[in-house]
């Protein structure tokens, strides 16, 4: 089943005195996604709510996260407390995926494909500076791939399936 919510930014920590916080951004649409007026609601790592919503205030891109002011929230007290809080939105009030499109949470429990063969299990991805690591379980060792061209050659959301053309000697690393 999938979930309701999905998380568009984590809490990443308060800024200033006047209850300031400083997100990352989860989404590829910011812009559409961080308005005046919108509810953002703490969820956990399924999309399930576990708090109540908080209502933007006012937001704008800083450096390479975003600073949001939310309604009611006055100082940084409030804020110490969220430690990688995880905000969400309901699904039904994002724009619908495209034809090649995945949300990251899809790719956890995926079957990762080489020439056609199944080699392991994603179970995960993680940022690094230079973008994305697709973590794989190969018969209990876990190996980074680059999430990127011309490695990775495609997501298939339906059959959860990830294929990837690494280079020779990238998965015996």
């Amino acid at each position: 089943m999938e979930a309701a919510y999905l998380a568009v930014a984590r809490f990443r920590k308060p800024h200033g005195l006047k209850g300031e916080a400083v997100v990352w951004v989860l989404t590829d649409d910011p812009d559409e996604v961080f308005v005046t007026g919108r509810l953002l609601t703490p969820v956990d790592e399924a999309g399930t709510p576990v708090g109540e919503a908080l209502e933007i205030e006012r937001t704008r891109p800083f450096h390479r996260a975003w600073l949001v002011k939310f309604k009611g929230i006055e100082d940084r007290g409030v804020l110490e407390q969220w430690d990688q809080m995880l905000l969400g939105v309901p699904k039904a009030e994002l724009k619908p995926l495209g034809e090649g499109e995945f949300y990251e949470h899809d790719v956890p429990g995926s079957s990762v494909v080489v020439d056609g063969e199944v080699i392991g299990e994603a179970t995960g991805l993680m940022d690094i500076p230079g973008g994305k690591l697709l973590c794989v379980d190969v018969d209990g060792k876990e190996v980074m791939v680059p999430f990127r061209d011309p490695i990775l050659i495609g997501v298939d959301r339906v059959a959860r399936r990830v294929e990837i053309d690494p280079p020779p000697g990238l998965l015996d690393l």
